[in-house]
């Protein structure tokens, strides 16, 4: 008889009749015996009525658990993958900010560069164009001091204008290179000033 087809209750042992015998057990003490069987069947069937319950808590906690766990398996493996997403995309945007920043300043230096030569070049082409300005201006100025000197000498020579117009011719004469440029206009000459040593 196995055990599923067997199932005493508290009940069938206070119900169940055995046949009398001579010589057979007492019965007040089988029934005292019976009584306390009953007892701790009623008592056992009580434990495993609580112990099943708990078990069946314990399975559902236990499943609750276990959808928790996935659950919370799923979560870090979403941030995980988010993680991994902003730091990638986070390097990407700091490579172009570096790759837009050193391009930004390459445009910058190329641009003071050449910013530099043009002003090197205003610089020189304003310095020839001083040099050039001086050596006309230089011509100019011994032209007139020569006929201030013929003038002065024609003076001191009784006032004769032939002696002044001779005096005049035979004052030397620097000649004047190509490269001087030509004499500004008489107007520029009146507006500038000659100072000693500016030469």
């Amino acid at each position: 008889m196995t055990e599923d087809s067997f199932r005493l209750t508290p009940l069938d042992v206070r119900t169940l009749q055995f046949r009398r015998r001579m010589r057979g057990y007492d019965p007040a003490a089988v029934e005292e015996f019976r009584g306390h069987v009953a007892s701790e069947v009623e008592n056992l069937l009580r434990e495993k009525a609580v112990s099943d319950e708990q078990v069946r808590n314990f399975r559902d906690q236990l499943k609750s658990f276990r959808e928790r766990e996935k659950a919370l398996s799923g979560a870090l493996v979403v941030a995980e993958q988010l993680r991994q997403e902003a730091e990638e995309h986070a390097n990407r945007q700091a490579e172009m900010i570096i790759r837009e920043a050193r391009t930004e300043s390459a445009s910058i230096l190329n641009d003071a560069r050449q910013a530099e030569q043009a002003v090197r070049r205003d610089i020189e082409s304003a310095r020839r164009q001083l040099a050039s300005y001086l050596a006309s201006f230089r011509v100019l100025l011994e032209r007139n001091l020569a006929e201030v000197a013929a003038v002065e000498a024609g003076e001191r020579n009784g006032g004769r204008p032939e002696e002044a117009k001779e005096s005049q011719e035979s004052a030397p004469r620097r000649p004047i290179r190509p490269s001087e440029g030509q004499p500004p206009a008489a107007g520029q000459v009146d507006r500038q000033v000659v100072r000693p040593g500016t030469e």
